[in-house]
C-alpha cells in the first residue's frame, strides 16, 4: 500500500516544466538544445524593482512576519494598477496576494469548489488548471476547441454542457497555449450566459499586456459587470514585468471568497515574501516603459515564429494574438515516419525532435489537444530561427 494519498498521487506532474527540466538536462550534458518549452520572458526584471527589493532586505521591518493576505500597501497598489489598467474598480480588501499565480489558481479552486462541482475548462487549456479542480474534489469539464474557431469556446458550446452541477468556469484572455484573445462582444456574451445560470468566472489575466496587432484585452467583469458578485480576477506580475521567480501573484474577489482564501492561506504559506512584495510594489506601481519594450521585443519574435513555422511542409499555425506562445497543428506529421520511427502522436514527434534536432517544446497532449504543440517565443530572434530551422530540416529530411 502506497504512503501517498489518493488525492495527491491523482496530481500530474507539470508537463511544461518537464519538457524544460529535460532539455536543460541535455543542455548541462553539452547537447546543442534550443528550448521552446516554459512560459518564461528571457528578459532581466526591470533594474528599479530590483533595487527597490535591495532596500527591501535592509529594512528589518521586511525580516518579519506580516499580515498573511498582503502588505496593505501592496492591496492598495494592485487596486490602482487594475483601475488603470482594465477599468475595474476594486476594494483593496478585496484583494489576496500570493504566491505566485499558480497559488492564486489553487486558492480559488479550494475556496469555490466542493465535491461533485463541475467546472468547465475550454481546451486548449494551461496543464495546471485541471489539478486543483480534482483535488478540491471537483470535475473538470473539457470543451475542445480548435485552430478553426480561433481556440475561442462558444456560448453553444458552453451550454451544452451546462448541467445542475456546474459550478463555474475558467476564462483565459490571452491565452495560455494558444495565444487567442477574445473580442469584447464574445467576452459580453460569455458572462451574459454565466449570470444567467448563476455560474462562476474564473478569469486570468496574467498576460493582459501582452497582445498584438489589432487584439485588444478586456477584462470580463468589465464587459460584464452583471458577473462582478461571481468573478474571481487571477493576475501577477510574473509574466508583465519579467518576474517569474520572483512569486507574487493575487486574486480578485467576492469578501466571502477572499476571506476563505486568505484563512487558507494563513494556515499553508502564511504571508508571501516580504521582499518580493515590495518588488511587485514597485513593479505595478511604476512605468510600463519596460513592458512595452519587452512587448515589441515580442511583437517581433511572434512575426519570425509564425512565418517560420507555417513554411514547414505539414504545419499549420494560426497567427498568435496574444501571450507569447505560438501553438501550431503537426497533425499533417502525424503518422509519418522519422528515421526509421513512426511519429503516431505529437508526444512521438516532441521526442523524436527533441532526441535528433535537439529543439524542445511542449506536445499538445499536455494541454488537452494532441495533434498541436506551443512553441514559447520568449526567447531570442537567433534562438527562434535556430530552433525552427532545425526542425524544418529536420522534417525535410524525412520527405
Amino acid at each position: 500500500m502506497s504512503g501517498v494519498s489518493a488525492a495527491l498521487s491523482a496530481i500530474a506532474p507539470s508537463a511544461t516544466l518537464a519538457v524544460d527540466a529535460k532539455a536543460k538536462a541535455l543542455k548541462a550534458a553539452g547537447e546543442p538544445v534550443i528550448g521552446f518549452g516554459t512560459g518564461e520572458p528571457d528578459f532581466a526584471t526591470p533594474g528599479h524593482i530590483v533595487e527597490a527589493a535591495a532596500a527591501a532586505c535592509r529594512d528589518p521591518k521586511n525580516h518579519r512576519y506580516s499580515p498573511a493576505g498582503g502588505l496593505p500597501e501592496l492591496k492598495e497598489a494592485v487596486a490602482a494598477k487594475t483601475m488603470r489598467d482594465s477599468g475595474l474598480e476594486v476594494d483593496p480588501a478585496n484583494i489576496l496576494i500570493t504566491n505566485g499565480g499558480k497559488h492564486a489558481v489553487f486558492n480559488t479552486m479550494l475556496a469555490l469548489v466542493d465535491p461533485g462541482d463541475e467546472v468547465i475548462l475550454p481546451a486548449p487549456f494551461w496543464t495546471t488548471y485541471p489539478e486543483p479542480i480534482r483535488l478540491a474534489g471537483g470535475v473538470p469539464v473539457v470543451v475542445s476547441t480548435t485552430a478553426a474557431s480561433g481556440f475561442r469556446v462558444t456560448v453553444d458550446q458552453l451550454e451544452a454542457v451546462r448541467t445542475e452541477r456546474t459550478k463555474a468556469i475558467v476564462f483565459v484572455s490571452p491565452s495560455n497555449p494558444t495565444g487567442a484573445v477574445y473580442p469584447r462582444d464574445e467576452i459580453a456574451s460569455i458572462g451574459a450566459w454565466a449570470h444567467e445560470h448563476g455560474i462562476w468566472v474564473i478569469t486570468d489575466e496574467i498576460y493582459e499586456h501582452l497582445v498584438y496587432g489589432d487584439a485588444v484585452h478586456a477584462s470580463m467583469p468589465v464587459v460584464a459587470p452583471e458577473i462582478v458578485d461571481r468573478c474571481v480576477v487571477l493576475n501577477g506580475v510574473a509574466k508583465t514585468y519579467a518576474m517569474t521567480g520572483w512569486r507574487v501573484g493575487w486574486m480578485i474577489g467576492p469578501s466571502t471568497v477572499i476571506k476563505a482564501a486568505t484563512n487558507l492561506q494563513s494556515h499553508a504559506t502564511s504571508n508571501v515574501a516580504n521582499v518580493s512584495q515590495v518588488a511587485a510594489l514597485a513593479a505595478v506601481s511604476g512605468s510600463l516603459e519596460a513592458v512595452v519594450e519587452m512587448s515589441l521585443a515580442f511583437d517581433r519574435r511572434r512575426g519570425i515564429i509564425h512565418s517560420m513555422l507555417n513554411e514547414i511542409d505539414g504545419v499549420e499555425c494560426l497567427e498568435p494574438e496574444g501571450a507569447f506562445y505560438a501553438f501550431p497543428s503537426f497533425e499533417g506529421l502525424i503518422g509519418r515516419e522519422f528515421s526509421g520511427r513512426k511519429a503516431d502522436s505529437t508526444l512521438d514527434l516532441a521526442d523524436l525532435i527533441l532526441e535528433q534536432a535537439k529543439v524542445a517544446f511542449v506536445p499538445g497532449e499536455a494541454f488537452a489537444a494532441p495533434g498541436y504543440a506551443r512553441f514559447s517565443f520568449a526567447t531570442s530572434d537567433e534562438n527562434i530561427i535556430e530552433g525552427v530551422g532545425r526542425i524544418a530540416e529536420f522534417v525535410a529530411a524525412s520527405r
